[in-house]
């Protein structure tokens, strides 16, 4: 590549913001800070790209498509995904940026005003934690972090350094979604007492069993896997098939569980669950993934009860919708998806009339112009951490009951499962050396 690279050994531990700042501070680019990490009305914002894959390169167009946002460096472990991002930057705005392996020293840079954090899950809670260390605001795709534990880290950061944090649930800024959670609070279905969320994805089928090899030329794989614990490269624990393995994600419940999940909470309100059980497993799908292909997890709330369901390779969905959300309420139904919001009225009752509703136009852009809002305002986004912990966290309670095989009584108050160390050890995170996940 003829642009700067800027590579550094992995091999230097994240403890504390002391010790990461006088570490990753030589070689560094100098250049005027940016206004104590306030954005002015007018100003132009800076942004870096961390995670180069098929999602963080559509965030950074999105980015892109704002007149005053610029970007400065991306960042990405694979030469080939940074070459993807350069060339997208150098169209959109006539000059390349500058290039790095590592993540740290895009975190270094007095330049930047915002970090778009979009790697693996694994990935996401030491960028963000440090980022927001050093004065820059953050856009973090979902879920927040791996475990609970650092879905808190996170946000004790955004609260101790005051940034503004948005997690990338671009549904939470969705028109039709937001028109039709309006009507789910406006009482006129009756009292809700169930909620369902499903996802059927017939397009996810098996991939395969290839064995362990080594990594792809351009590739800094021991930075890719960071925390996670030593593994031979194997092509499926890598891009995008990642999710499928517990050592980096949590499967369908922590990626299109989340977005359905996002929608079923902002209706409900911010209660959380007493409790959640949850069955599934590998019931078809035969390949080296690790997360379930098949699983039901039924969340006790106080007012109600939640239903999260998902099948991979086939299956057509509640009334042949592959994915959505239905709210039951005893005077009538609201289902909501992608295309759009219906309500089914209680035949004998019809105190609401039935009717259906399309979709809005695409709420990435809007999600995206709101942080960029909330940037110069000092607000928070509609997608803060206070909220995308909140949603995460009942996602992740979804799997550790799975994979605990055991009812998780939930205590929000020391974010633990009571009387269950099985769960527990599941909601914390645990780092392969030298990496560690910074103390509040």
């Amino acid at each position: 590549m003829t642009q700067a690279n800027e590579t550094v050994s992995s091999r230097r531990p994240v403890i504390g913001r002391r010790t990461f700042l006088r570490a990753s501070a030589a070689g560094v680019a100098a250049a005027p800070v940016f206004g104590a990490g306030r954005v002015g009305a007018n100003d132009k914002i800076n942004v870096a790209l961390i995670g180069c894959g098929g999602m963080g390169i559509g965030d950074l167009a999105t980015f892109l498509a704002n007149p005053e946002v610029e970007c400065g460096i991306v960042c990405d472990v694979d030469d080939a995904r940074i070459a993807k991002a350069v060339e997208l930057v150098e169209g959109k705005r006539g000059r390349k940026p500058k290039t790095t392996k590592d993540w740290r020293r895009v975190i270094d840079r007095k330049d930047v005003d915002a970090v778009l954090v979009v790697t693996p899950d694994h990935w996401h809670a030491l960028p963000t934690i440090h980022a927001c260390e050093t004065g820059k605001d953050v856009y973090c795709e979902k879920p927040l972090g791996k475990t609970v534990q650092e879905g808190r880290a996170m946000l004790d950061a955004m609260n101790k350094y005051q940034r503004v944090v948005q997690m990338g649930t671009h549904w939470r800024s969705g028109q039709h979604y937001r028109e039709g959670v309006e009507f789910v609070q406006s009482g006129k279905l009756g009292r809700i007492r169930q909620v369902r969320v499903w996802a059927y994805l017939d397009w996810v089928g098996g991939i395969g069993n290839p064995a362990d090899s080594t990594p792809p030329p351009g590739v800094d794989y021991d930075m890719w896997l960071g925390p996670a614990p030593a593994h031979a490269f194997n092509p499926n624990r890598f891009h995008f098939n990642f999710r499928w393995f517990w050592d980096y994600a949590g499967g369908l419940m922590t990626d299109w569980g989340v977005h359905l999940i996002n929608i079923a909470l902002w209706a409900m309100g911010t209660e959380p669950p007493r409790s959640v059980y949850s069955i599934g497993g590998k019931r078809v799908i035969d390949d080296n993934s690790e997360t379930p292909d098949t699983q039901i997890a039924v969340y006790d709330f106080p007012t109600y009860t939640l239903i999260f369901e998902h099948q991979l390779k086939g299956g057509v969905g509640i009334g042949g919708r592959p994915h959505g959300i239905c709210f039951s309420g005893t005077d009538a139904t609201l289902t909501i998806d992608e295309q759009g919001w219906e309500i089914v009225s209680e035949p004998k009752l019809k105190t609401v009339e039935s009717s259906k509703h399309g979709p809005g136009p695409d709420a990435r852009p809007a999600h995206v112009r709101n942080f960029l809002d909330c940037m110069k305002t000092r607000e928070q986004p509609v997608e803060n951490l206070e909220v995308g912990h909140f949603v995460s966290t009942v996602a992740h309670l979804g799997n550790v009951a799975l994979r605990s095989n055991s009812a998780v009584v939930w205590d929000p108050a020391t974010e633990t499962a009571k009387d269950n160390d099985a769960a527990n050890a599941l909601l914390r995170a645990s780092y392969r050396a030298p990496w560690v996940l910074p103390a509040p």
